[in-house]
């Protein structure tokens, strides 16, 4: 599993600004070249905030997709989304 590589994502979009804009706008072209199962790279692509978290996915750092609105996440939707989430077990 490459969740780590989730994370990494989350946090180049709050620094890249290209890389932000390209998450808004094509986000399967931005991270073709990211060594993702099809499990992560689905729930990424949908926005599947839940299934990121069961995953083990960091919930603050996915909270920068809701923020720059990347792979068509808001903040309202992902607080929504994130509320209905199990408990992490961490």
């Amino acid at each position: 599993m490459t969740v780590h590589t989730i994370n990494k994502i989350c946090r180049q979009v709050l620094r890249d600004h290209d890389f932000r804009a390209r998450m808004a706008s094509d986000p399967a072209g931005a991270i073709a070249g990211y060594d993702l199962s099809d499990a992560e790279r689905n729930a990424l692509l949908a926005g599947d905030v839940v299934a990121m978290h069961v995953m083990g996915v960091n919930d603050f750092m996915m909270g920068y997709l809701a923020r720059f609105g990347a792979v068509g996440l808001s903040v309202p939707r992902y607080n929504e989304l994130i509320r209905s989430a199990p408990p992490s077990g961490h």
